[in-house]
């Protein structure tokens, strides 16, 4: 396994990071269980998961693996922070209260007592970014998490969260978290040169464009009726161009993710553990 930089950090991670979307889901523990030690056992010692994963049950496997295998101290993990986990009007978002609060839940969740990472998994229009930024410098400091990054956030919106940091003395973001595939190759434009710019790491999601790169269409066919490739405005790539999306060996499945991998320097492409990463 390769190992690379995360941003400045210092950080060794794996080149690829595997993503629990789907474990509490359409992956059950069985099968999760199977997968986290398969990645294990190849060198990955980078996880994703997030609070809002079937309703924490994401987290709840992968701690109870991290705690059984006695691998805790070995994977360098991640969660995420935003959208809502439960009916209240304060249980979703980036206010220092959900902030702080969901933190605390993840930790209960994954059975330790530090976030190796912890992302704001989407931006909040309406909160300031001062009040993000506040509350991860208050859990940084209290020991409950190592770093922060942020997830799907444009490329103004890094920089405006590193220029806060820098001015107020808060905790910089070290990774930003995009979708990134061979149909979705919008961050090259600004995104990916602002990172080598400020050496911020970058950890793709959805590699494998939420199962479309996968290999499971036929070239010259049609996508099943309420498939998520018959809802993507770019998945008639997928049929009309098979030199690159069905190439000989090896599987598309692998092209695909090899892409990700080597296409720009500064990031860790994340696999699935199922159809989607996260």
């Amino acid at each position: 396994m390769e190992y690379r930089d995360l941003g400045r950090t210092g950080i060794k991670v794996s080149a690829l990071c595997l993503g629990t979307y789907n474990f509490g889901g359409m992956t059950p523990d069985g099968p999760a269980r199977q997968i986290m030690r398969t990645a294990v056992d190849a060198g990955i010692n980078f996880f994703d998961t997030a609070d809002s994963y079937f309703s924490g049950e994401s987290e709840r496997i992968v701690g109870r693996f991290l705690r059984d295998a006695g691998l805790r101290d070995a994977v360098f993990l991640t969660s995420k922070v935003y959208y809502g986990t439960g009916d209240g009007p304060n249980d979703a978002g980036l206010s220092r209260h959900h902030v702080i609060e969901a933190c605390e839940a993840s930790l209960r969740r994954l059975q330790t007592d530090h976030l190796d990472l912890y992302l704001t998994h989407r931006m909040a229009m309406s909160i300031p970014i001062e009040e993000t930024l506040s509350a991860l410098t208050d859990l940084v400091r209290r020991g409950k998490v190592r770093y922060i990054g942020c997830s799907t956030h444009p490329a103004w919106a890094v920089v405006e969260a590193i220029l806060v940091s820098e001015m107020r003395g808060y905790a910089r973001y070290v990774m930003e978290s995009p979708p990134y595939n061979i149909l979705d190759r919008r961050i090259e434009n600004e995104l990916i040169p602002m990172c080598q710019r400020y050496g911020v790491g970058i950890s793709p999601w959805s590699p494998l464009a939420m199962g479309m790169l996968a290999g499971r269409y036929a070239v010259g066919g049609s996508f099943p009726e309420g498939s998520r490739a018959a809802a993507n405005s770019r998945a008639w790539l997928l049929l009309t161009a098979p030199g690159v999306i069905r190439p000989p060996p090896p599987s598309p499945r692998a092209c695909s993710i090899s892409w990700d991998r080597f296409s720009c320097t500064p990031r860790n492409p994340r696999s699935s553990s199922g159809s989607r990463s996260s």
